[in-house]
C-alpha cells in the first residue's frame, strides 16, 4: 500500500541538443552577477565553457567564477565557493558539471547568507536553512547523480574522515537545468561508467526496500531495463545519442524524488560508499560497485521476494523449477555479469582499501532504518572485510 506523502518538483528542464538555449529564458528571471562554477577545466577543451559564456555575455552578465571543483567537493573548496559568492555578490550560482559540481553549488548556495558553520548545520546538524538562498542552475555534462533535479549535495571533509549528503527541500532544487546528451560525449570511460553504476545503485536503494505492490516499482524495473540496455550499446559506442540521452534521462528520473514516493528507501549502499570515499576518495559510483555485492548478499534472506521479482522482472531469470533463493541469487549473479562487462570496480583492494582502514570506514558508516535488514556495526565491519 503506498504511503502518504506530498510530491513537488520545482525544477525546469531543459533537455535535448538545444537544451543550452534554455540559459537565455532563464537569465532574464535572475539579477547581474552570475558566479560560474565548474571543475577541472575540461569543460574549456571540449567547447561548453565558451558556449556558456557567450550566452552569458549576450544577457548581460557580470560573470565571476569559481573553478576546481573536485570529484568529491570538500569541507574546505565549500568555504572558499562561500567566499567568492560573496565577493561577487552574486545573484546566481550556475554549476556547469556534473553532479559533484551541482552538489557543491547547492552546499555554496544555502551557505552564503548563514551566520553558522555550514559544515555543522547542515552536514552534520542536518538542519534546513532559514537564511535568504542564492538560487542555483546547472549545465550538465556528465550524468549519474541526479543532482541536476533533487535536493541533494554530498560534502567530504577529509580532517573528520567524514563524507556526508544532505537532501535539502524543494527551496535549494536547481531552478532550471539544462541537459545535452552530447555533453557527456567526452567524458572518460572510466567516469562514464561509473556514473552507469551511480544511477543502477539509486534505482535499487530505492527499489529494495518495503514489500508490498507499489506502482513505482514497476517504474523502476523499466528505468533499469533501459539503463542496462542502453549501457552496453554506449560503451561500445559512447557516441550514440539515442543511449546516452535515453541515460541522461534514467539518471533524472532515478533521482529526482518520483519513484521514491510511498516508498522507505534504503540507501545503506551508500553510507557504506560514502564512508570508502572519504578515506580513499575513490571516484563515487566505484565505491558503490565494490560494496553492492556483498551487502546485497548480506540482505538477500530478509527481502528474498523482492530479490527473485528483480531477478525475474529486470534480468529476466526463468524462475522454473527452482526455488526463490535461487532466482534470487540468480539475478545478483547476472548483475555481476553486468558491471563486470562495464568494467566497475568488483572490490575495495581495487580502489586501495587495506584490512587496516576497515575499522575506520565501519565507524564512518552511518546506519539507515529503511532497509530489509538493519545492520549492526559487526554487519559493517562483515560487509566490508567481504567487499575487499
Amino acid at each position: 500500500m503506498l504511503g502518504n506523502f506530498v510530491y513537488c518538483n520545482p525544477t525546469k528542464l531543459y533537455f535535448g541538443t538545444t537544451a543550452l538555449e534554455g540559459l537565455r529564458e532563464e537569465l532574464p528571471k535572475y539579477g547581474k552577477n552570475v558566479l560560474l562554477i565548474y571543475g577541472g577545466g575540461s569543460i574549456k577543451k571540449n567547447g561548453i565553457y565558451d558556449a556558456v559564456l557567450k550566452i552569458l555575455k549576450e544577457c548581460g552578465k557580470n560573470v565571476y567564477e569559481d573553478a576546481g571543483v573536485m570529484p568529491n567537493p570538500t569541507s574546505e573548496k565549500v568555504y572558499d565557493g562561500i567566499r567568492r559568492a560573496r565577493e561577487s555578490k552574486a545573484d546566481l550560482l550556475l554549476a556547469v558539471g556534473g553532479g559533484s559540481v551541482i552538489d557543491y553549488a547547492k552546499a555554496v548556495s544555502v551557505s552564503v547568507h548563514c551566520k553558522e558553520d555550514f559544515w555543522e548545520k547542515y552536514y552534520v546538524g542536518g538542519a534546513e536553512p532559514d537564511c535568504e538562498i542564492v538560487p542555483v542552475g546547472a549545465v550538465l555534462t556528465m550524468v549519474g547523480t541526479g543532482s541536476e533535479m533533487n535536493g541533494g549535495s554530498v560534502i567530504t571533509n577529509h580532517e573528520q574522515k567524514l563524507k556526508i549528503g544532505h537532501v535539502f527541500g524543494e527551496n535549494v532544487f536547481p531552478k532550471f537545468s539544462c541537459l545535452n546528451p552530447e555533453f557527456t560525449f567526452t567524458l572518460p570511460e572510466y567516469q562514464m561508467v561509473a556514473g552507469f553504476y551511480d544511477i543502477m545503485c539509486h534505482i535499487l536503494e530505492q527499489y529494495l526496500s518495503d514489500t508490498d505492490d507499489n506502482t513505482s516499482d514497476y517504474v523502476m524495473e523499466g528505468l533499469m531495463r533501459s539503463l542496462i540496455h542502453s549501457s552496453l550499446i554506449a560503451l561500445k559506442d559512447p557516441k550514440n545519442y539515442e543511449a546516452r540521452s535515453n541515460i541522461m534521462w534514467t539518471a533524472t528520473w532515478a533521482l529526482n524524488t518520483f519513484v521514491a514516493m510511498g516508498k522507505t528507501t534504503d540507501w545503506e549502499v551508500h553510507m557504506l560508499g560514502h564512508a570508502v570515499g572519504a578515506y580513499t576518495n575513490a571516484t563515487h559510483g566505484m565505491t558503490l560497485s565494490a560494496v553492492s555485492m556483498a551487502y546485497y548478499h548480506h540482505i538477500l534472506p530478509y527481502g528474498l521476494a523482492k530479490f527473485a521479482r528483480f531477478a525475474v522482472n529486470v534480468w529476466g531469470v526463468d524462475a522454473a523449477g527452482k526455488t526463490e533463493k535461487q532466482v534470487a541469487e540468480e539475478g545478483l549473479s547476472r548483475m555481476a555479469d553486468w558491471m563486470r562487462k562495464l568494467g566497475l570496480a568488483m572490490d575495495l583492494k581495487t580502489l586501495g582499501v587495506t584490512p587496516d582502514m576497515i575499522e575506520g570506514i565501519a565507524d564512518a558508516t552511518f546506519i539507515n532504518q529503511g532497509g530489509y535488514k538493519v545492520l549492526e556495526r559487526k554487519d559493517v565491519v562483515s560487509i566490508l572485510k567481504e567487499s575487499l
